[in-house]
């Protein structure tokens, strides 16, 4: 089982229609163990979805970089991705874990708010991604819930991915709140070196491990 990323892609929409996506996602896969790729096409179909994650796998494999699924276990299975996102209405965890297969897999929650992450950490959550942390351009109008979920998620247990709005600089404020990583979409995909946006957002992570 690989480690526990600490930098979380997701794909949306847009990216995943991106004519380069591709050389982008080879990219961010690049940087190695600490990131996970996370495909996610909320307006697309299943197989979608199933070609995504495929291609993802594919192009994570050389740099052992994690993909994960949205919502999705049974195509997270199928195409040999390493676990899925789960999010309120998917299903529960200890259904995800009795699948064939699935023993193995990261499970996460996806959360909002701390009563849905005390309840993901007692179902047995490997991770919980928490957020809108700080408002951001896929989410433009919702108020950022601020670093003191994450101080409290962390007290749960299961280590925190913070979401919305993360920046290289929020990052490290993110740590230092008791966040293991971070997740983003515009942050990681967007401008022009994919490769060194990821590389700025798990700057920290990588030192604290040397």
């Amino acid at each position: 089982m690989r480690p526990l990323p600490r930098l979380l892609a997701f794909v949306d929409d847009r990216v995943a229609a991106l004519e380069d996506l591709g050389v982008r996602a080879a990219a961010i896969a690049a940087v190695g163990p600490a990131v996970g790729l996370v495909a996610r096409v909320p307006a697309g179909s299943a197989d979608t979805l199933t070609s995504l994650a495929a291609r993802l796998v594919a192009l994570a494999a050389p740099p052992m970089a994690t993909v994960l699924v949205s919502g999705r276990a049974d195509i997270a299975l199928a195409t040999g991705a390493h676990g899925v996102v789960l999010r309120d209405h998917d299903l529960p965890i200890h259904e995800v874990r009795r699948l064939p297969g699935a023993g193995d897999y990261f499970l996460i929650r996806s959360v909002h708010d701390l009563a849905s992450a005390e309840i993901a950490a007692g179902e047995g959550a490997d991770a919980l991604v928490v957020g809108t942390i700080w408002e951001s351009e896929t989410h433009p109008g919702r108020p950022g819930a601020g670093l003191g979920i994450i101080e409290a998620a962390a007290r749960l247990g299961p280590p925190i991915f913070a979401i919305g709005g993360v920046t290289p600089d929020r990052a490290r404020e993110a740590r230092e709140a008791g966040a293991w990583g971070v997740a983003a979409i515009r942050g990681v995909w967007d401008g022009g070196d994919c490769y060194q946006a990821a590389l700025a957002l798990t700057e920290g992570e990588r030192r604290e491990e040397r």
